[in-house]
C-alpha cells in the first residue's frame, strides 16, 4: 500500500492557509487504531481556521477535519473491543491525560492537556486518520457514515441545550445564531419538549432562519431586521426566555442574552468569539441570571446521542445539505461560510 495519502492541511495561522498536500498515512500504536474515513463534517470551527479567525493554539501545520465515521482498516495489538471492518464513529478528544482530575471525573474534554483533532493533531480530512480506541463508539448498519459523521456538532449542541443547560418540558428558549450549532441546538430544545422555540439571526441569515423553521422553531426573528427586545417585551407575560442560547459568540448577542433573558432564567454560550464585552455585566447580577459556558462533550452524550440519531428522531435532513470528494473541500467551505447550505460532508474515499 503507498504511504502516503492526500490531506487538507491547515499549514499556517493566515487567512486562507490551507491546501491539499501529500502526507503520511499514520502509522499506529497498540492502544490505536487506523479509521479508513468514509464522511467527515466541515465545522465552523474548520471555517476559523480557514478564516485565520480561531481563538485557539493550534499545531501547524495538521490535517482539519474532527467530525468523521468511517471503517476500522486496521486494529493495534491492545484494541479489544473494535475490529477490523467494523463501522465506528470517534469522539475529538484525541489526546488526554488519563491521571488528571478531569479524566477521572469523565470530563476528558474539560482535561486542560486536551488535543482534538484538526488542531492538535492531524484530524480526518484524508482518507486515513490515526484515533484511540477510546474514542470509537459503533454505529448501526442502517445509519449512513454521512448522517453518523455529524453526532460531533449534535453532541455539542445537546450539551449547550440540555446537558451544561437544564432545560424542562414547556420552557421558552431563544437560540442565538443560525449556523449549523444553533440550528441543531434549537432541535435538541424541541426533542427536549420545549414549549416555544425563537431562533434568531441577521438579514443575511434568511436562508438558514428558512432552515430553523424545517426543524420545528415557532418563530424566527431578524431576517427581516425585526427588533428581538421589542418582540421580546411584547412575547409570554414580558420578562424574557427560560434559556438564552448564545451559539453565534460575538460581544453584541452576549448582550442581547442579558437583554432577552427572564429573571432567575439561564443563559448557555456555546459560540466562540474573542472580541472584548466592552458593556456592562450588571444586568446578569440584577436579573440573578445563570451565565453557563459549554464546551464540547464526553462519552455518555455521544451515546444519547447516536441513539437518538439511529431512532429517526434526531433527523438531520434539513441541516446535511451537501456532500462532496475531498478535492472539492474549497466549494464546501465556501458554500458554508456564506450561509447557502448548512452542513457540507467530505467523503475522502
Amino acid at each position: 500500500m503507498k504511504n502516503t495519502m492526500q490531506g487538507l492541511v491547515n499549514y499556517g495561522a493566515e487567512a486562507h492557509s490551507v491546501e491539499l498536500r501529500e502526507v503520511p498515512i499514520p502509522e499506529i500504536g497498540d492502544d490505536d487504531v487506523l479509521l479508513s474515513v468514509q464522511a467527515v463534517g466541515v465545522c465552523g470551527s474548520d471555517l476559523h481556521q480557514y478564516l485565520g479567525l480561531q481563538s485557539w493554539k493550534v499545531n501547524y501545520p495538521v490535517v482539519l477535519g474532527h467530525e468523521f465515521s468511517g471503517v476500522i482498516a486496521k486494529a493495534g495489538a491492545n484494541v479489544r473491543k473494535f475490529a477490523e471492518g467494523d463501522r465506528v464513529v470517534s469522539e475529538t478528544a484525541a489526546v488526554i491525560d488519563p491521571s488528571s482530575a478531569y479524566s477521572r471525573r469523565g470530563l476528558y474534554n474539560l482535561d486542560p492537556k486536551r488535543l482534538g483533532f484538526g488542531y492538535g493533531v492531524n484530524g480526518a480530512m484524508a482518507r486515513f486518520v490515526k484515533v484511540p480506541e477510546r474514542c470509537l463508539h459503533p454505529i448501526p448498519a442502517h445509519l449512513s457514515f454521512e448522517t453518523a459523521a455529524l453526532t460531533e456538532p449534535c453532541c455539542v449542541a445537546y450539551n449547550a441545550t440540555c446537558g451544561n443547560a437544564h432545560l424542562n418540558p414547556g420552557d421558552t428558549v431563544a437560540v442565538i445564531g443560525p449556523g449549523p450549532i444553533g440550528l441543531l441546538c434549537a432541535l435538541m430544545a424541541r426533542i427536549a419538549g420545549a414549549g416555544h422555540v425563537v431562533v434568531i439571526g441577521i438579514p443575511a441569515d434568511a436562508h438558514r432562519l428558512d432552515v430553523a423553521k424545517q426543524l420545528g422553531a415557532d418563530t424566527v426573528l431578524g431576517a427581516k431586521g425585526e427588533n428581538v427586545v421589542e418582540w421580546t417585551r411584547a412575547f409570554g407575560d414580558g420578562f424574557g426566555f427560560d434559556l438564552v442560547i448564545d451559539a453565534a459568540g460575538v460581544s453584541a448577542t452576549l448582550k442581547l442574552a442579558l437583554e432577552i433573558v427572564r429573571p432567575a432564567g439561564q443563559i448557555s454560550k456555546v459560540g466562540w468569539g474573542p472580541q472584548p464585552l466592552n458593556f456592562s455585566l450588571d444586568p446578569l447580577v440584577a436579573k440573578a441570571v445563570t451565565l453557563q459556558g459549554s464546551f464540547s462533550h464526553n462519552w455518555p452524550i455521544w451515546e444519547k446521542v447516536i441513539a437518538l440519531l439511529a431512532s429517526g428522531r434526531l433527523d438531520l435532513t434539513h441541516v446535511l445539505n451537501r456532500i462532496g470528494p475531498l478535492d472539492d473541500w474549497h466549494g464546501l467551505f465556501e458554500e458554508m461560510h456564506s450561509g447557502r447550505i448548512v452542513k457540507g460532508v467530505i467523503k475522502p474515499t
